[in-house]
């Protein structure tokens, strides 16, 4: 017998060996046929690579690529499978702190562009802009990454070098940016003319309910009559600080429903008898998912006016699972429902007073206008 015909018998007795102990237990569980078909389906080709490529095979990078195309199969751009290395990045950016550039990114169209640098970063450093467009990362196109990945492939350790391909007026150059680490303070106050108080959330991470309400106090202490509440640019993050922040000025009742595939609903309310200062949001196309939870419910609510350009569209909740080798999966499982029953999934919130901010413009035009539409709520 050939040794080709006896490497064949094998994997067969392998794959049936395999497919009779599957069908035992499937049988067990009562998993039905075709979903046993399948299973066998895939340890027949894994056994297959095993056996026969070329090259020796890692086991544990075959089971990541494995799981990272059933999730890529779902077409849903907001869930992800991390490897150990992407899901440790994901739970620092959570922490507020981690090793990057320092730069915002706004996702559109199946472009990435900047959206703005922080200042003292490597991103400023080394030159970077507002409105640059990133091709590739360390050659990898962004075409071929999901908006998650292209950001965690831009973190990193301490120390290590990343490579943009940036495209700025027509012309493309690569920017090798040392990364450092990135402290975030996601909410920070101040106080404008005529009592107005101002307060930026760039993201909703741990520490950002807490940050807002020192702002918040602060400016109270100050005199506050009013609060504008600027979620430009924010892509969101933790849907429990948005609702940590939404109990500051959304009225008593429902901030936003939950709602999974078999139609169970988890409510989060707030428990604030009324809103203390009328307030105006500030939103435009990069205000996203946990950010759109807090404009839906302050507009909802008639707590709160809001001014801009429409948000971005993300009504989705994703759950983060940690898995067996500090590698993790990040699952959309329900989406969400502003307090008058709007899903913005895929169509985003339209602004109360629409101010579009020109290209270029060297005045904030939108932040103008919520000034202006402020004191009129303030006469």
């Amino acid at each position: 017998m050939s040794k080709k015909k006896i490497i064949i018998g094998v994997l067969l007795t392998a794959v049936l060996s395999s497919f009779l102990t599957i069908a035992g237990l499937c049988f067990a569980f009562g998993i039905h046929s075709n979903e046993v078909a399948d299973i066998v389906r895939f340890l027949g080709v894994k056994r297959f690579i095993e056996a026969r490529y070329v090259s020796d095979v890692n086991e544990t990078k075959l089971m990541d690529g494995a799981i990272s195309g059933m999730v890529q199969s779902l077409g849903d751009p907001h869930s992800l499978y991390m490897n150990a290395d992407r899901f440790e990045q994901l739970k620092e950016h959570t922490e507020g702190e981690f090793g990057g550039i320092g730069v915002t990114m706004g996702f559109k169209d199946s472009k990435v562009t900047i959206i703005s640098v922080l200042d003292d970063t490597p991103g400023q450093h080394a030159g970077l802009e507002a409105g640059d467009e990133i091709m590739a990362v360390d050659g990898t196109p962004v075409s071929e990454m999901q908006p998650e990945e292209v950001a965690m492939h831009i973190r990193g350790e301490v120390g290590t070098k990343v490579v943009l391909t940036i495209e700025r007026d027509g012309e493309t150059q690569d920017y090798t940016i040392e990364r450092a680490t990135i402290k975030i303070d996601t909410a920070k106050g101040t106080m404008l003319e005529d009592g107005m108080g101002y307060i930026r959330i760039a993201s909703f991470s741990e520490n950002t309910g807490k940050e807002f309400k020192a702002a918040y106090d602060s400016l109270e202490e100050q005199g506050m009559k009013g609060l504008i509440i600027d979620l430009r640019e924010n892509p969101g993050g933790l849907v429990t600080s948005c609702v940590e922040i939404a109990n500051m000025v959304v009225p008593k009742g429902p901030i936003v429903s939950v709602v999974e595939r078999d139609g169970s609903k988890e409510v989060h309310e707030s428990k604030l008898e009324e809103s203390k200062y009328p307030i105006v949001v500030l939103i435009d196309g990069n205000s996203a998912s946990a950010s759109e939870i807090l404009a839906g419910a302050l507009q909802d609510t008639g707590a709160a006016t809001l001014v801009g350009t429409k948000s971005y569209g993300k009504g989705s909740v994703q759950v983060v699972v940690p898995m067996l080798h500090d590698d993790g999966l990040k699952l959309t499982i329900a989406k969400y429902y502003t307090p008058n029953g709007r899903c913005i999934d895929g169509t985003g919130i339209e602004p109360d007073v629409e101010v579009e901010l020109p290209e270029g413009a060297t005045t904030d035009v939108q932040l103008e206008k919520a000034k202006e539409v402020l004191k009129e709520k303030l006469q």
